[in-house]
This record gives C-alpha cells, structure tokens and sequence, in this order.
C-alpha cells in the first residue's frame, strides 16, 4: 500500500478538474503529443524534449510529493530515480517523462482519463498497463511472502515470467519495470533496509534474465549484483572483499596492460580506444561455481575493452593482441560472425601474458558496443518512439532503419517465447525446465 503523510488536492480532485489543472501548466510549457497548447504531434527539438519531460515532472510533482511507497521510498525520490536510470541507458526525455505519469496515476482517481486528455492516449495506455502489471505482480509476491516450498515458489516465478510476456508488446512497460526494480533494490542497498527475499529472488530469477534477453547489459549486471548481495550476504561479501585486497595491485596491471596494447595498436594504424572493464560480482561467483575455479583463475578479474572503427579493425585489433600477448586457445568466442539469441556481438578473447597472468579483452565497433550498453530494445523504444506515437521524435534515415528491423526481431522473439509460455503441457516440470530455459542467462 502506498502511504503519505498529506494528500495532495489533486488527488481528490475530479478528472475534469485535474485536466484543466494540466491545461494551464501547458500553457507556459510545450505538451506532450495530445496535450493542449503544446506543438503538434512529431514537433521535435532537444529543447522540447526537455520542456516536455519538465511539464510530466511539474504535472506529477503535487501528486507525489510526500508520499511512500510500500518499501519506505519517497515517492517523487523513486520517480527521479527510473528516470535517471533510463537516461543513463540511452532514454530520450519522452520515455524519462512517461515515468512521472506512470507513478502519478497511482493517485488519480481516473488516471487514464486524465492522462489520456492532458498528455495524450498512448502515454494513458501506458499508465493502465503498467499500474495493472504492478498490482499483479505485488500480490504474487505477497502470496510468496512465507512460502519455503522449492516447487511452489518455482510456478510463481513462472507466473511472474508469464505476466511480464503478456505485457511485452508494449516494451515500454517491460523497461519501465526493468528499471522500476532496479532502482527500488538501489532504495534497499541504500538505505540498509532489509530487503524482502520474494523480491530479490524475483529480480534474480525473472527480471534481470529478462534485461539480459533485452541486451540492456546496464541494468542486468546491477540487477544481478544487487539480488545476489540480498540473497546470498555473506559470498557477496567474501567476493567482494577478495576484489578489495587486490584491487590496487590488479588496477596498477591493468592499466599498465591497458597502455601497452594501446601503444601497439597505435604502432600498427590500428585506430582503438581501450579502457579497463568493470568487475561484477555476481558473474564472477557464478563463474567460480560453474567452473569449480579458484578466485585467482577467474579471467575477467582482470579485463579490457577494445572499441574499434568497424568490422575488419575488430579482427585486427584481435590478431594484434595475440601477437603482443599468448591466446588461451580454448577462451575465444566469435559473436560477431555468430551473434547472441538477442543480437549481441563482440569478440571475446582469453590471453595470457609475461608473467602468465590472465587477461579477458572484448573487441566490438561503437554500435555494438552502444547495443550492449542499452540494448536494441531501448534504442527502438527511446529513439524511434515518435514513430509510433508517443514521444513526437521522427524517425528516419539508416540508422533508424536499422531500429525497426531490430525491433521486428525482438518482438518476434518475445511473442516466441509468449507462445511457448502459453503452450501449456500434461508434463508440468517438463513445461517449467523448458520455460526456464528460455530464460536462462546466455551471457
């Protein structure tokens, strides 16, 4: 249940009320599309962008202020946040501004008429569907509150899964939510406030194999890390501690790595931008487990990123590093001849040097390395969304092109799976180890 210490009159206020309250605030900024006395549906510059997500803020703003939500976060301080996170991933304001109406409906009386008269009848759809997704997934994880039962818990998570599928064909609700959770286990880790098992086991479990299907890697390895330090403290804590005492040592050789493949790189008119890779926690005790290997032999303790120009300056920066340093022959993965189920690419490569330290590299373009950080489905989301209607940005030109064929893909991906889903079989474990599957981390 959503709490406050005041309620805002226009939360009480009638629809009409409440729309006429927008109008004004309209009249000194730009609409959104649908909204009065803002420019027509497609107008688009940045500084509108920002008049648009300024007038959703402004909008939600009275209604949010001194509420909290049922995790003890402020209200207006969890808005912020999604927002800053979807920016983070690439966001045009548009999408960031669809974040304050989705959490400002929660206190209208009639969020989708209201919504739907002052900003527009897409971004009202995705208030309903969003709040209607919420809701759903609250009350089965309540219902999971005290449940200890492996395959209880296992069909609710199938459940939760199944939910998130019904609602994909209006991604925008799925990055919502991708982001909505992360920045409530940002709240939790914050403030050093337990965080409830059924929703750490919930992010683990569902949402960040979703984000890592969704290629949105940002915010699959915070979900991931973030989940894993509630479940599982105390490996939490021992891995991260083993980082700490080496993390000066290991800083100190990967920077000295990271100068001196630049130089050869350089030497040889490879044009290369190569900088040390973050280390996440939870891929790497995963990792230890999988492979049974001590902390030490964990290769992607110590790593690089290469960016390149194109394609065939990929294969050369790869070639280049193999001369400068040894191969480990069987840790090298070519996804960019054979991509990932959900589109990544980069080289991956295992190399070993002078004092027989291992050293993991990644060699990928800027797009791939742009489709990594945010995923093709925040591209077609954030960047082709005028397209489709709600945030008033244009789409054309090859890299827009690019976009919607990307997102064809991934939308037959997700109806794919939703197919699956609702193939229900006799055999019900059989169902559940396949549907796990489809999930599964493929990283």
């Amino acid at each position: 249940m959503r709490t406050g210490s005041h309620t805002p009159a226009a939360a009480q206020a009638s629809p009409a009320a409440i729309v006429a309250w927008a109008s004004q605030a309209s009249e000194s900024s730009p609409g959104l599309p649908g909204s009065q006395g803002g420019p027509p549906d497609g107008a688009s510059s940045p500084e509108i962008e920002l008049q648009r997500l300024q007038r959703a803020r402004d909008f939600a703003l009275p209604l949010l202020r001194g509420r909290r939500f049922d995790t003890g976060e402020d209200a207006l301080a969890h808005a912020d946040g999604v927002a800053a996170i979807l920016a983070a991933v690439g966001a045009a304001p548009a999408m960031q501004a669809a974040v304050y109406l989705v959490y400002a409906g929660d206190f209208l009386t009639d969020p989708q008429t209201v919504v739907s008269q002052a900003f527009g009848p897409s971004y009202a759809s995705l208030v309903v569907h969003t709040r209607q997704l919420v809701q759903v997934q609250r009350s089965a994880r309540d219902a999971l509150a005290d449940v200890t039962d492996p395959q209880v818990l296992r069909l609710q998570l199938e459940r939760v899964r199944k939910m998130l599928l019904a609602f994909s064909r209006d991604l925008r609700v799925v990055l919502l939510r991708l982001a909505s959770r992360l920045q409530t286990l940002r709240h939790y880790a914050l403030t050093k406030e337990p965080c409830p098992r059924a929703l750490a086991r919930e992010t683990q479990q569902v949402f960040a194999p979703l984000a890592s299907r969704l290629g949105i890697w940002q915010i699959k390895w915070e979900l991931e890390d973030l989940s894993f330090r509630f479940l599982q403290p105390d490996d939490y804590r021992r891995i991260a501690r083993l980082l700490d005492e080496k993390r000066v040592e290991r800083e100190e050789s990967v920077e000295a790595a990271r100068r001196r493949l630049t130089a050869h790189l350089s030497e040889h008119g490879v044009n290369a931008q190569v900088q040390g890779r973050p280390k996440h926690i939870y891929s790497i005790w995963k990792k230890m487990q999988g492979k049974g290997l001590d902390f030490s032999r964990v290769f992607d303790v110590r790593a690089l990123r290469v960016i390149v120009e194109d394609v065939p300056g990929c294969y050369a920066a790869l070639s280049r590093a193999h001369e400068l340093w040894t191969a480990v022959a069987e840790e090298f993965d070519d996804y960019i001849a054979r991509p990932k189920p959900n589109g990544y690419q980069s080289l991956h490569t295992v190399v070993r040097d002078e004092s027989g330290q291992a050293l993991e590299i990644q060699i990928r373009t800027r797009e791939m390395h742009e489709h990594a950080e945010s995923g093709v489905a925040a591209h077609w989301a954030y960047k082709e969304a005028g397209a489709k209607g709600y945030s008033g940005v244009s789409a054309s030109g090859d890299f827009e092109e690019r976009v919607a064929l990307a997102r064809r893909a991934v939308l037959q991906q997700l109806l794919a799976w939703e197919r699956d889903f609702a193939g229900e079989s006799a055999a019900q474990g059989e169902a559940l180890g396949a549907a796990e599957g489809l999930f599964e981390d493929r990283i």
